[in-house]
């Protein structure tokens, strides 16, 4: 049974795969990051676990062929991806949220997601763009639904879910404590800012939901507020995760960099400035 769920999840997402970068889906070796935090994603797409004693949490699914290339890297570190207790979720589009559904059917975690992205992992689409067949995903069942600062907790290590909408609207930025050469710092996994697909405005299809826009801005003024000494991010470019691997043993540890959160967000605002400029300007 599961063989064949396996089949169908890989189908539905088959144009979607066909047209992403090879990285996407390309398997990289696993590593720890810092303590108990460990990334076992593909080589392009983030996948986190964070292990605990009394079972492990793991953020993101990338794209739905990943699934078991990321169930293999946990056991690579020595894990069991049944000890996966919860799944979590940065934001529901299908190169992130693409592997939930196989996750949770092998590893029988709990999904706990945003209140707004709810409807799109249960759906498996993208929200505004619902004809795009191309970005459909395996939908997968959610748990429990997240408020803005609501905790999940397991085993002594706590997330904070910080509600980043723009992106998506349930998009979710994790913050939580992590021990780095005997410091704690704090750990922040950014969800995303990037305008990528999204109509911020639209004349003929307005945009991509309703007060997208304003969403945006409210998020860069949240971002701001954050302190980071850990910058990680669902795409591996974007916290140039190749590079700090390679660093890896050095002392200090690479993935240590408080000025990274904020020049990423400084950088996504003018970005997202230019972007709203360029729409408006087709709009009219």
């Amino acid at each position: 049974m599961k063989a064949l769920l396996t089949i169908a999840l890989l189908a539905s997402a088959a144009p979607a795969l066909a047209q992403s970068p090879a990285n996407w889906s390309a398997p990289t070796k696993p590593f720890r990051i810092a303590d108990n935090l460990y990334y076992v994603g593909t080589e392009g797409l983030t996948s986190l676990l964070l292990t605990t004693p009394q079972g492990h949490i793991l953020i993101d699914g990338a794209v739905p062929s990943a699934a078991k290339g990321i169930e293999a890297n946990i056991t690579a570190l020595g894990f069991k991806p049944s000890d996966v207790k919860i799944l979590l979720n940065s934001h529901a589009h299908f190169d992130h949220s693409g592997g939930l559904a196989q996750l949770k059917t092998d590893t029988g975690a709990m999904l706990a997601a945003s209140g707004p992205d709810k409807a799109a992992l249960e759906s498996g689409t993208y929200p505004g763009s619902e004809e795009r067949r191309d970005l459909d995903f395996p939908p997968v069942k959610v748990d429990r639904v997240l408020k803005d600062g609501e905790k999940v907790a397991l085993g002594g290590v706590v997330l904070t879910a910080h509600l980043t909408p723009g992106h998506s609207a349930g998009c979710t930025t994790w913050t939580f404590p992590l021990k780095v050469d005997g410091a704690v710092r704090q750990a922040v996994y950014h969800c995303s800012t990037s305008v990528a697909l999204n109509r911020l405005v639209s004349k003929d299809k307005g945009p991509q939901y309703p007060g997208i826009v304003g969403d945006y801005q409210a998020t860069f003024a949240k971002l701001k507020t954050i302190k980071a000494d850990v910058f990680l991010a669902p795409h591996a470019e974007s916290f140039k995760l190749a590079d700090k691997r390679a660093r890896l043993g050095a002392q200090p540890n690479p993935f240590v960099d408080p000025t990274e959160l904020q020049a990423a967000v400084a950088s996504s605002e003018r970005d997202f400035k230019k972007a709203l400029a360029k729409q408006q300007e087709a709009a009219r």
